[in-house]
């Protein structure tokens, strides 16, 4: 999503009315698409959409089947099972963001994608401080303190780490609880995928 767009909501479910409700109340706020079944919602995902509202139980290609088709094919954008479906034990593995049970109101949705729209920026602000601190890092630990203080780019870097630094803060402070969850979820995600490679 670029600077002044609208984030893109692709909205999935089979019953079509369901669908065009959700979309309806999002409208105003996003950029919204919809998907009446898997297979329609496989064709409208690209690196455009930013949160996808996915319904689990849907004939043909479940929602299950998209989920992991989506990660599978390394989109990033974050996913909310919006779904009927009592959750079982084998949600444990799914690699969803959030988890909503229908029926869901109008606040259960804005609430929902506001979430994810966070914690997607928390992470994409945290990777960008990762990036500039560890050039901080190397620099400090292979340059002479004058050579330092003399460099112009060693400056701007700081004053961009510093910048950075501020808007997690900034981030953080607009979490709530099930936000953290939700970045912690990923994190564990993140770090079973290295411990594992």
């Amino acid at each position: 999503m670029s600077p002044g767009d609208l984030p893109t909501v692709l909205v999935v479910d089979d019953e079509p009315d369901v669908a065009d409700a959700y979309a309806a109340q999002l409208r105003d706020e996003y950029h919204v698409e919809t998907a009446y079944s898997g297979a329609e919602a496989l064709e409208a995902l690209g690196p455009d959409v930013d949160v996808v509202l996915l319904d689990r139980r849907m004939p043909g290609v479940s929602g299950d089947d998209v989920l992991e088709e989506l990660r599978e094919q390394g989109y990033d954008c974050r996913v909310a099972m919006v779904t009927a479906v009592d959750p079982g034990f084998d949600i444990i593995e799914m690699p969803f963001d959030d988890y909503v049970i229908k029926p869901v109101s109008q606040s259960d949705l804005f609430d929902t994608i506001d979430r994810l729209l966070v914690c997607a920026e928390y992470e994409e602000t945290l990777q960008r401080y990762y990036a500039l601190s560890s050039k901080y890092a190397t620099l400090v630990a292979n340059k002479g303190t004058t050579e330092l203080e003399g460099s112009d780019e060693f400056r701007e870097l700081k004053r961009q780490r510093a910048r950075i630094r501020n808007h997690l803060e900034e981030t953080v402070a607009r979490f709530d609880d099930e936000a953290f969850a939700a970045v912690f979820r990923e994190l564990d995600e993140d770090v079973h995928t290295v411990e594992e490679e």
